[in-house]
């Protein structure tokens, strides 16, 4: 386990935490979410797409809780020792959580707010060695490509810190072609069904109901 952390940069240890902590912290998660709870020096990270007016406190417009370290029942989490027994290897016997989050990913609201762009952790870290460093992180349902999963590129940890910015989702292009480029007849190629596409949607768009390509 250890050779393939230092060879990928991640270990994966499925079931390492049990369903019955994973339910107390979910509990305690949306008691924040609902402003039951107010630990101190928490942030709680909503989805800033939705308006004030239409703001109803719940787990469901909350993205993250940041800095959970005085919440006990969450910094719970950070002391379980089924975790310490993998983090000791990597930091030693003398540990201390640095950053501690819970991050929720609700529905998106339309306006592409759920994605988060890849990032090297230690570029926000402002301590080192980079070796003696290493983040616990655990699924808290089942996830998978559709609903949000955790992203690694596999050896990346190996080179240097690369500039961080936040990406423009938005693009503009076009495709250009010679002008003397013709259409061609899709009749029996896997193109006839973009055809029935561009057809249906001539129909909806502008009424039309014979349309010959």
């Amino acid at each position: 386990q250890r050779k393939f952390y230092e060879e990928n940069g991640f270990l994966v240890i499925k079931n390492l935490v049990s369903d019955a902590d994973i339910q107390r912290f979910r509990n305690e998660f949306e008691r924040i979410c609902r402003g039951e709870v107010k630990p101190f020096g928490l942030s709680v990270m909503r989805d800033v797409t939705i308006p004030k007016s239409e703001y109803v406190p719940s787990e469901k417009v909350v993205s993250k809780v940041q800095d959970f370290q005085e919440d006990e029942e969450l910094f719970r989490y950070c002391t379980l020792p089924e975790i310490l027994k993998y983090v000791e290897c990597f930091t030693g016997p003398n540990i201390m959580a640095m950053h501690t989050m819970l991050i929720n990913k609700p529905p998106d609201s339309g306006k592409k707010t759920s994605r988060h762009p890849l990032h090297q952790d230690l570029h926000y870290f402002p301590f080192r060695p980079s070796n003696s460093i290493v983040c616990a992180w655990t699924a808290m349902e089942h996830i998978d490509r559709n609903n949000g999963c955790l992203v690694v590129l596999p050896g990346t940890h190996k080179g240097p810190l690369k500039p961080h910015d936040y990406p423009q989702w938005e693009a503009i292009s076009c495709h250009f072609a010679d002008a003397n480029c013709h259409y061609i007849d899709v009749d029996g190629t896997s193109q006839k069904n973009i055809e029935k596409e561009v057809v249906n949607t001539i129909r909806k768009k502008y009424g039309f109901k014979d349309i010959t390509l």
